[in-house]
């Protein structure tokens, strides 16, 4: 529906002869991120032949509730390994570009990826397609997932015999996690679309536990985890009645006083969004080097593009992120100095 039959034939094109092949995702990449790269690291070790080096590198790390995923062991963490990305990407003779079309999203990536010259797959559902330039763009925001393209590739090379028609359970379980994660469990308004039940049919019919993957990804939280959620939403959440908005926004102080990992904040911006009054949630939280921004909202009611202009960021019409480069504090204000104009 989405991938054209002629950009499958350009894909596999740029495929041939090449035996090393660097898959790429966004920072802090999330179930669709990770998932879709997976899926498609399997994919192409089936395509292609067994002295082929196919590799998957992320920005930073991968929250730990998607460490079961298959293969995600193998994964190069950007910021942890700096020399092996190095490598890989000095290697490479072809470079997929997952679930991002900017290449500002990459984080330690960028450079690499901007400095090098070999040929790009660019896959995404984003905003502002074509921004990353490539030799083939694929890009439909209103497709609900990466996740879904890449079972949609997968299906399109499986249709020219290239593929087993009957998906591997393992490509499967990884497609089905980058679904479910990025439509709030088919929750979200990006889940509309009939055709993508059709796929989770197709992943259900390979064996897909659906009941243990939902396990795997909501319920193995830390006792710090839940206790962080009990604190930001009783200490820390501020709603303006107003203008139907609630803030969570956190210091790395504290933090640290919840032993914060990596995937710790997950979901916790969508809980104020359960209060019937309230359409928009936003959660900050002091990084390293900047404040991080995650923007959700109900029904037709965008924050992509007050992530957009005012916080130096993007994504989808109910779920979006940016950051700040000033202080904590003066990222909390520029945030109420500005919201109002956007959030009715």
């Amino acid at each position: 529906m989405f991938i054209k039959e002629n950009d499958i034939d350009v894909i596999c094109g740029l495929l041939s002869g090449r035996l090393h092949i660097v898959i790429t995702a966004h920072m802090s990449p999330d179930g669709d991120a990770m998932g879709s790269s997976l899926a498609l690291q399997q994919i192409l070790r089936l395509l292609q032949p067994s002295d082929a080096d196919v590799r998957v590198v992320v920005p930073n790390a991968f929250p730990s509730f998607l460490a079961w995923l298959p293969q995600a062991g193998d994964v190069i963490i950007g910021d942890a390994d700096a020399d092996a990305t190095a490598s890989v990407f000095r290697e490479a003779d072809l470079i997929f570009c997952l679930d991002y079309c900017e290449s500002k999203r990459i984080g330690v990536l960028t450079p690499l990826l901007e400095e090098s010259s070999v040929p790009r797959v660019v896959m995404d559902h984003h905003i502002n397609p074509g921004v990353l330039s490539a030799d083939v763009i694929i890009s439909h925001p209103e497709a609900p997932a990466t996740a879904f393209l890449i079972q949609e590739l997968y299906n399109g090379l499986a249709e020219k015999g290239l593929l087993p028609r009957d998906m591997p359970l393992d490509i499967a379980t990884c497609i089905y996690t980058g679904l479910m994660t990025d439509t709030g469990n088919f929750a979200y308004n990006n889940s509309k679309l009939p055709e993508l039940y059709v796929n989770v049919a197709q992943l259900l019919r390979a064996g897909v536990d659906k009941e243990a993957i939902s396990d795997n990804v909501f319920n193995q939280f830390s006792v710090e985890r839940l206790r962080f959620t009990g604190y930001c939403l009783y200490h820390k959440m501020k709603v303006y009645p107003k203008f139907h908005t609630a803030l969570i926004a956190l210091t790395s102080e504290e933090l640290k006083r919840f032993n914060f990992q990596s995937g710790d904040a997950e979901g916790i911006v969508n809980m104020p969004l359960q209060i019937g009054s309230v359409y928009y949630s936003v959660f900050m939280r002091e990084d390293t080097d900047k404040v991080k921004i995650s923007f959700r909202s109900k029904g037709n009611r965008p924050v992509n593009i007050y992530a957009s202009e005012v916080f130096n960021g993007g994504g989808h019409a109910n779920a979006a992120g940016g950051d700040s480069h000033e202080s904590f504090d003066k990222a909390v204000k520029l945030f109420e100095d500005t919201f109002r104009k956007y959030f009715q």
